[in-house]
């Protein structure tokens, strides 16, 4: 689909685009280095951009070296299901820095998520525990954002939820699906592409933007 050109009611969201889940990292994501040219050229065509950026303390709740876990085991947490995860994005460390060729140096806002120590957060909107709120629905309000485009690491999870919190929140959503790659657990990115698609989300490549 073809969508109207990027105007000031427009907002790029860019999902943690970052070392650790990028070649060699720690929850490196399949071919998520390819993502990064993309993003860099679409971002030329937005006046508001954000990133989001993975921030986890040390022995994070969802790591699963905090539990005697392997990674990709499920447990209960007062939240609910949590998938346990490798140790990543530990923040001040390599892992959790941006991709180095990710040249968007026009982005106004950073949104750090997963860093208090008992609760996950995949959403750029809120928390895993479905109440904290990280403030952007706020932010995106007073900057009177319409529509949202998404993209980023990894599609299944982050990028899945944000665009789901995004929709609730009550904007329009475009997700740029050739800029974004999946984790792609039991088929999970198909099942994510599904409910976001029932959340009212769109899809939309970046050829189709600017």
């Amino acid at each position: 689909m073809m969508v109207n050109l990027p105007t000031e009611a427009d907002a790029l969201v860019i999902v943690d685009l970052q070392n650790d889940f990028c070649a060699g990292g720690a929850l490196a994501v399949p071919d998520g280095d390819a993502v990064v040219p993309v993003v860099n050229k679409l971002a030329r065509h937005f006046s508001i951009v954000v990133q989001t950026q993975d921030w986890h303390t040390p022995s994070h709740a969802s790591f699963a070296s905090s539990h005697g876990k392997q990674p990709f085991e499920t447990i209960e947490l007062f939240y609910g299901n949590q998938v346990l995860w490798p140790d990543h994005c530990v923040m001040g460390s390599k892992g959790a820095g941006f991709h180095p060729k990710l040249d968007v140096p026009q982005a106004q806002l950073i949104v750090r998520k997963g860093f208090h120590p008992k609760v996950d957060s995949y959403s750029a909107f809120r928390e895993a525990d479905r109440t904290t709120k990280t403030g952007l629905t706020g932010y995106l309000r007073e900057r009177s954002v319409e529509r949202l485009f998404v993209c980023g690491l990894a599609y299944d999870f982050c990028v899945n939820w944000t665009a789901q919190d995004g929709r609730e929140a009550g904007f329009e959503v475009f997700v740029v699906e050739d800029a974004c790659r999946a984790i792609d657990m039991n088929g999970s990115r198909d099942t994510a592409r599904a409910v976001m698609a029932e959340a009212g989300c769109r899809f939309v490549e970046a050829a189709a933007i600017g």
